[in-house]
């Protein structure tokens, strides 16, 4: 890819995007990042959102947005005229519940779900994408729960958004998932991370389709994690930068999940600044 575009999830800012929209695109832009992903859209109407975004020449790539309201006819027709209007082209599942991937009734069920709705997106011009976390490298059978769901849906139908964090918190090789699918995504998170040892179990925080956080319990493995921002965690970049360039990914989202005692707005800045110095992006 000859050019890499470089975004952020705006869960990183939930609560500076909940308070002022406008004032918190005006700082992202201002960090030089080229492009958005959502995470919710805080009540503002499609045009409100597509006004914000070239106020500040900021590309609304894409959203995190569960799968249920393409569920039901009329619902799925009001989310994508929403997104059409504020021209966004990647809806990405953020997350399923575990659960789901080790029962075979509710898994078909899922499968058909994601075909039935990336053939409804495809349709308006919208890709489906699925974005995962560290259970997905769990085994269903001999096969880890990513590369059994990328099998079973149709690449035309559905592209991965690699977590490169989870990715290597769930104990595999960030490079070898960019280069496995090279030729299938468009999009990929970039996180970094502190860990005492990988795969400790949840770690994370997940969103509802409103993406506002869903109250969960703490493990004791959470302890030991801890996000940073980029070039500041165990992430090797380096290689990773390497594959990203030689795949069709056209995005690179950064994400920072929690920023404890810290600021959200100088991680960004701080992971936007170490792209540009560390590899020109």
């Amino acid at each position: 890819m000859e050019k890499l575009n470089i975004g952020i999830q705006l869960y990183s800012l939930r609560e500076e995007m909940e308070k002022d929209m406008d004032a918190t695109l005006k700082k992202v832009a201002e960090m030089g990042y080229d492009c958005v992903e959502f995470a919710g859209f805080c009540g503002k109407s499609a045009s409100e959102v597509k006004a914000l975004c070239e106020k500040y020449n900021l590309n609304p790539i894409s959203v995190h947005q569960s799968i249920d309201p393409y569920l039901e006819e009329e619902s799925a027709k009001q989310m994508v005229a929403y997104l059409k209007e504020v021209g966004i082209k990647h809806s990405v599942v953020p997350w399923m519940d575990k659960t789901v991937f080790h029962d075979e009734q509710k898994y078909a069920q899922f499968v058909a779900q994601l075909k039935k709705t990336g053939e409804f997106l495809k349709e308006n011009g919208i890709t489906l994408g699925y974005h995962n976390h560290d259970f997905e490298f769990e085994k269903e059978g001999d096969e880890y729960i990513l590369d059994r769901l990328y099998t079973d849906v149709d690449e035309t139908l559905i592209k991965p958004e690699l977590d490169l964090c989870w990715v290597k918190y769930g104990g595999e090789d960030p490079v070898k998932y960019v280069n496995k699918y090279a030729d299938r995504s468009e999009l990929v998170h970039f996180k970094d991370f502190y860990a005492t040892e990988m795969g400790g179990g949840a770690v994370y925080a997940l969103i509802d389709e409103n993406g506002k956080e869903i109250e969960r319990k703490k493990t004791q493995a959470e302890t030991a994690f801890k996000f940073m921002p980029l070039g500041k965690g165990v992430q090797d970049f380096e290689p990773i930068v390497d594959a990203v360039k030689k795949s069709k990914i056209s995005y690179v989202i950064y994400e920072k999940d929690q920023w404890y005692d810290g600021d959200p707005f100088e991680d960004a800045r701080i992971s936007r600044q170490y792209l540009k110095e560390k590899f020109g992006l």
